[in-house]
């Protein structure tokens, strides 16, 4: 029986030749603080897509500059970013991977020299910067960023947008009633405090016809924190929004420990793919072919998000396919090896 893991997996109008996915990782490799793609980025994307990688996701990408996790992350918030991303899109596409690329916004967590905003202004930490709370204007502002950021990724050719969600950075700040205490429509009841991200998805759709996943922190580790419930009631109302999948990922919205584990973070895609009715993905600590495999045929969830393991190993699909007994076909110049 030929391995779940290498049959191809279609979300609308595009079909991913696998259920391989390089999860999202900040490159801090942008040079001048401009947000520009580099000789690095083409080299550390494209390397993956020669590894016969299904889905290839860019790091989480600004829509502005002020929303920079670092000053070196990759930017989406001028058009003079869409050239780059266009050659590296075209680098991943020549060797059969889909391109897809993550829209974030980093809120209170920005590394940034003037003001950072948030939806409250509380801090991330006592050793961060005082975020200004978020005016209606701000968030306006905001939102047309998101729509502005998908608007140039379709110029740049992707075929898929992840809106960050996750991690503690500004649309997760704003899901989490400890990071948002605002009073409006944009906070109090998990109702509200999901408005944000639906007026982002709104916009975004606007400009994007293609498919939209969404990564959340399933676990915010904080008992007054949102729980694997609350995300169930928002990935249910993302799927009424249009969202094709929920790539299951935790922690970030405050400074905790968190027991990790291989699959660790398995059981939210897991739980939200059944009580949710929506296709899933899978990340955290998984490093084998038989892991993975296991994952999708038992129906845990849709696809399989790899991070560190493809760090290691440019050639993990060549090597998960070895340990799955699975031929896949090599890129032509390395046939004589594969």
């Amino acid at each position: 029986m030929k391995s779940k893991l290498f049959t191809p997996y279609t979300v609308k109008n595009v079909t991913i030749k696998n259920r391989i996915t390089m999860s999202p990782m900040c490159m801090y490799s942008s040079e001048n603080e401009d947000g520009k793609v580099t000789d690095w980025h083409l080299t550390h994307y494209i390397s993956r897509a020669v590894g016969q990688v299904g889905l290839i996701m860019l790091e989480a990408t600004t829509v502005t500059r002020q929303g920079q996790i670092s000053p070196h992350d990759l930017g989406i918030w001028s058009d003079e970013h869409v050239s780059g991303l266009s050659k590296l899109v075209a680098g991943i596409k020549a060797h059969g991977s889909t391109a897809a690329i993550q829209l974030g916004h980093a809120g209170r967590k920005a590394i940034f020299d003037g003001d950072i905003i948030a939806p409250s202004s509380i801090p991330f930490d006592e050793s961060t910067k005082k975020p200004i709370e978020m005016s209606k204007s701000d968030i306006k502002e905001t939102i047309d960023a998101f729509k502005q950021g998908a608007r140039r990724a379709k110029e740049a050719g992707f075929d898929i947008i992840e809106i960050h969600g996750a991690h503690g950075y500004l649309i997760s700040q704003f899901l989490s009633p400890l990071s948002n205490k605002r009073t409006d429509t944009y906070g109090g009841s998990k109702e509200n405090r999901l408005t944000f991200l639906i007026e982002v998805l709104e916009c975004v759709k606007e400009e994007w016809s293609g498919p939209i996943f969404v990564r959340i922190s399933a676990n915010e580790y904080h008992e007054q924190g949102n729980q694997l419930t609350d995300f169930i009631y928002y990935s249910k109302e993302m799927k009424k929004r249009g969202v094709d999948l929920i790539d299951c990922s935790s922690g970030g919205v405050v400074r905790t420990a968190i027991n990790v584990f291989p699959g660790y973070q398995l059981k939210y895609a897991e739980a939200i793919k059944k009580e949710a009715d929506v296709a899933t993905g899978a990340v955290g600590m998984i490093t084998s072919g038989l892991q993975a495999e296991e994952i999708l045929q038992n129906n845990r969830a849709d696809l399989i998000f790899v991070a560190r393991e493809l760090l290691r190993d440019p050639y993990w699909p060549r090597t998960a396919a070895k340990e799955l007994g699975e031929e896949i076909e090599p890129p032509k110049q390395y046939g004589r090896s594969w």
